[in-house]
Formats: C-alpha cells, structure tokens, sequence
C-alpha cells in the first residue's frame, strides 16, 4: 500500500495570508488545500480550477499562466484544465510534490503571489469538479446493511455472501449533480398490495442517502487488475455524496438485477474533493470485524491496509423544511456518522472493482453506500431513521417526516479532526426536493 505521508504540510502550527483560513472551524484552512472546479456568478466563463482556502477560491488557471506552479509541464497543463481529470490521473509522486507547492503558495510569508488570484466563494458558482465517466454505487456499510436486513428478512438480515465480497451496482454518471441543484420528485411503478396491479406516479418514500465518494486517479488498463497494496494510491481524493433514493419504487423494481428507477435520478456530490495527502493524519485501522467473521480473501487484504486504510471522516445530517425555512428555525442535525465504520476499506473496493480486469479511468467514482453507525443517531438514511416510516421524525415546527416531502432540504457535511493537527472539512452537499 503506498503511503500518504503526514508532513509538513499538515503542521497545525502553519497558518495563510488569506485571513478567513485561519479562523477557528473553518473547513479549508491552509493543512487541507481541496479542489475544486468554478466559474463567476452570472458569467459564462470557461470553468476553472480552484482551491479552497478559507471564504476564497486560489484561481489554478491564473497560478499556472503566471509560472507559479512549478514542476512537470504535465502538472502546469493539468491546472489550465476545465475538470480535474489531467490532475488525477498524475503519479503518485507528482500530486504529492503539488501539495507543496500549494502549500507554499497559499502559506502565510508567500511573497510570489498576489490578491488578484483570489475570487470570493460566494462569488463562485461550483460546478462538477470532474468529468465523470462511470460511476460505482456499493454497500460498504455493515451497519446499514444489517438494518435494511432486519426490516426485510428478519430472520436472515444479512446474505450469504456480504462478509466476504464488496457489494455494489453500476449507477448512472448523466444524473449526477452537484450541490446546490434541485432534486425533482422522480416517478415509477409501485406496488403496495400484492393483489392489487402496481400503479405508475410519483414516489411517495423518497429518500437520501448519506454516503462519500471515492475519485478515481490513475486507472489502469482493461485486463490489468490493481492489486490490493497498490490500490489506495489510485483514489485521488473523497467527497461527500447523496445517493437520492425512491424507496416504493426500488422495493418493487429491485429483484432480480437490483436498483434502477429508485436510482438513476440524481446522485448529488459537494464541489470540494479533499486529497488523499490531505487525510493522510486522519488514516485509521481496517474496521475491526467481529469475532468469527472471515477473513478477507488473499486478494483483498494486505497488511498496511489493515493497519491504515480506513478514514476517519466524521458525517452528519441535517434536514429543513419549507416550513422551518419560513419560520426562522436552523437546520435539525438528523444524525451523526464516521466513514471509518466501512465494512471494507476504500482500496479494498476498487482492488474488488478491478479484479475482475475491469478498467477504472481518472474522474471515475465510488460511492461507499449508505454510512451508517451502530448506534440509532448514526443512521445514515431515513429509511433507517424511521425504520421504515413507523417511527417518525419529529420536527422543531411540529411536523413529521417518514420520507421527505416537497421542499425538504437536505444538507450533509463533513470534517476530519485528531489531536494535535488542524482540523479540516469537506464543505456541504446540499439539495432542495421539489415536486
């Protein structure tokens, strides 16, 4: 497994010249440095890549026409790219050398650059931050997966075979959007009474999912499996993901070949992808398996994977009405998680997803599945959460939720905190259901 090194980059002692990135909870101060892709508000300019750094966004096409960006030509050209592709398809070596580079750049002392490459956020309208060529939806999650289980197949929770291979679907790329963009009620067929025809119209159990997803860097050829040790340094970097889901649709579509309708409406992603050599002093152990459970098979485990490979991404929540919009009320926190709980480890599931020589490319993304926790305020989806509609979520205005309703808001976020290193987030991923 390559490793991604804590080094000084991650010094918690380093602080910016841009001000907001040292202010206390800030998701992007200087130790986490993401990328992104942007335009200005009300303009058609070409998209652009960006980092966060604090309330602005460092213009890359701007650093790299001005020479500020040192290295291969390859690195340079990649930063006057309109989508991160070029950049994650870079070895190992370079995108850790870029790091640096930022780093010293956006740094407090940097004497090389100037205001003008920086654009308020709220300036910016975030679009996708790669093109997206395929994308892998699994269920990574144990948690979740035992809970679908017993509200199913009580007696059987989980099948057979989810202990011993990563679990996942082909999902759709020309659906997937990112926050801040409008989700429309989808409709489908449904079957409540099994002696009754099924009927075709709006979802009435329309749900999210809490989930993270996983970029693709380097591919690798079709026919040429990644193997386990190397399989970490092929992911680029993570973001937060909303699998929206129609659950009446899916539970009458789903057999036998699984999701589709329930599925391919929308998928939302946040704008910001935090590296892999960002998470690097966030890297915790392989979840801990249960006594008994087997081990995984020779092609899926390695040791340093075992040792490091989860990621302790701390998630929550947090859903708003119309109503509570209309009356001044914040967002209620729905509940509260840590990508760390993964069945699986992100390498893992891609050493899974190419084994079979299935060729992964740069852009491409993995979403980890539902993350949910053992505990009831780790449930990552509301299906779970109201365990099916029969308990519902209570409101501050009073009103109650089994699925979401026209005009719901749902806001999901993330950050990566451990003593003695800055904390950094992932910003929000956002979506406003609407009939």
């Amino acid at each position: 497994m390559t490793r991604f090194p804590v080094d000084e980059t991650h010094d918690p002692a380093l602080t910016s010249w841009v001000p907001s990135a040292n202010a206390p909870g800030t998701d992007f101060p200087v130790q986490n440095l993401p990328l992104g892709v942007f335009r200005r508000h009300g303009t058609h300019d070409r998209p652009r890549i960006g980092v966060a750094i604090g309330d602005a966004i460092f213009d890359l096409f701007h650093a790299a026409q001005e020479s500020l960006v040192t290295g291969a030509d390859t690195l340079r050209e990649a930063c006057e790219g309109p989508a991160l592709n070029s950049l994650m398809s870079l070895p190992h070596a370079h995108r850790l050398q870029f790091r640096h580079t930022l780093s010293q750049l956006l740094r407090a002392g940097a004497h090389t650059v100037s205001r003008t490459q920086l654009v308020p956020r709220a300036d910016a309208e975030m679009l996708l931050p790669a093109s997206i060529g395929d994308y892998t939806d699994f269920y990574a999650s144990i948690y979740h997966a035992s809970n679908v289980g017993r509200m199913f197949r009580p007696e059987n929770p989980l099948l057979p075979n989810y202990k011993w291979v990563p679990i996942g679907y082909h999902g759709r790329t020309s659906s997937i959007v990112v926050s801040g963009t409008e989700v429309h009620r989808p409709s489908g067929q449904t079957r409540d009474d099994a002696a009754a025809p099924p009927s075709f119209g709006p979802t009435r159990r329309l749900d999210y999912e809490l989930e993270v997803g996983f970029f693709v860097g380097r591919g690798n050829a079709q026919g040429a499996p990644v193997p386990i040790e190397h399989a970490g340094a092929r992911l680029f970097g993570l973001c937060l993901l909303n699998d929206w889901s129609a659950r009446d649709i899916q539970t009458w579509e789903y057999q036998p070949l699984g999701p589709f309708l329930a599925k391919n409406f929308s998928s939302t992603v946040s704008p910001w992808v935090v590296t892999m050599e960002a998470l690097a002093p966030f890297r915790v152990p392989a979840f801990a398996r249960a006594a008994g459970d087997p081990a995984p098979l020779p092609y899926l485990y390695d040791d340093a994977d075992q040792a490091g490979g989860g990621i302790d991404v701390r998630l929550e929540v947090l859903l708003s009405s119309a109503r509570m919009r209309a009356e001044g009320h914040a967002p209620m926190q729905v509940s509260r998680s840590t990508l760390a709980d993964l069945y699986w480890t992100p390498a893992q599931l891609l050493a899974h997803h190419t084994a079979n020589g299935c060729n992964l490319q740069p852009g491409d993304l993995l979403g980890s599945g539902t993350v949910s926790g053992e505990a009831k305020d780790a449930r990552g989806c509301l299906l779970e959460v109201t365990w099916r509609g029969a308990d519902p979520l209570l409101l501050p205005t009073g009103e109650t939720r089994r699925f979401l309703e026209d005009g719901d808001e749902v806001i999901m976020r993330g950050s990566c905190e451990r003593e003695g290193f800055a904390r950094i987030g992932f910003g929000e991923c956002r979506g406003v259901v609407r009939g």
